[in-house]
């Protein structure tokens, strides 16, 4: 193999990462970026996955929404009828920081899994999202994770990315931790956090770029 087909496979391997993360199918619209982590694309029959149980997390105030903790409003979560079918658990992703440009929306909804249930997530629509040392925890219930690690990863284009939980801290130190249940209102999620974590469902984008990327599988 050249070292251009090398990179072009690795590049291809990894691109993969975000579309395919825990995803049993994918849009005909993202096909071209369809190449999940530990599955083949295409029709698939994932072993059931156990219905998740309730999020767990406390609820902090953003900037100018005003709650408290632990007094936010139930928020009904909709079907979002463009979501792929995903499975569980959720990958876990890390980051120095994660920017957001361009924020359309953050919305609660729900999405099928492949087991033929529905599970509560939250959803970021925006233009561009990039995360600094990016790192990705791919696993099953049981059994070996494969994690991805790169200097930075950058989503462009129509991004949108299903989260079980965000954690991380603002500009001034502020801890934010939100759940599934509880999203922000609107638009109001701040442009940068900082030691980001999230419980990443899935993402689609127009395109991925990884930046030095490596892949590990562990045990």
């Amino acid at each position: 193999m050249t070292g251009a087909a090398a990179r072009t496979a690795v590049a291809a391997c990894l691109v993969v990462a975000l579309t395919g993360v825990g995803a049993a199918r994918a849009p005909a619209a993202e096909a071209a970026v369809c190449i999940p982590l530990v599955t083949q694309c295409g029709p698939a029959t994932p072993s059931p996955t156990p219905a998740p149980g309730p999020v767990a997390a406390p609820i902090v105030p953003l900037p100018g929404v005003g709650a408290t903790p632990g007094a936010a409003p139930p928020v009904a979560a909709l079907a979002d009828p463009d979501a792929p079918t995903f499975t569980l658990p959720a990958a876990q992703l890390g980051g120095s920081s994660i920017s957001i440009k361009g924020l359309h929306s953050v919305t609660a909804v729900t999405v099928p899994l492949a087991n033929g249930t529905r599970t509560p997530v939250l959803k970021i629509v925006a233009d561009d999202v990039v995360v600094d040392d990016f790192m990705l925890d791919v696993r099953k219930a049981t059994g070996p994770s494969l994690v991805t690690n790169a200097t930075r990863m950058h989503l462009h284009g129509d991004v949108r990315i299903y989260l079980d939980s965000i954690t991380g801290s603002l500009l001034d130190g502020t801890a934010l931790t939100l759940g599934a249940s509880t999203p922000p209102p609107g638009n109001e999620l701040p442009p940068t956090l900082l030691r980001v974590n999230l419980g990443l469902v899935g993402v689609t984008a127009a395109s991925i770029v990884f930046t030095s990327p490596h892949q590990s599988l562990k045990g």
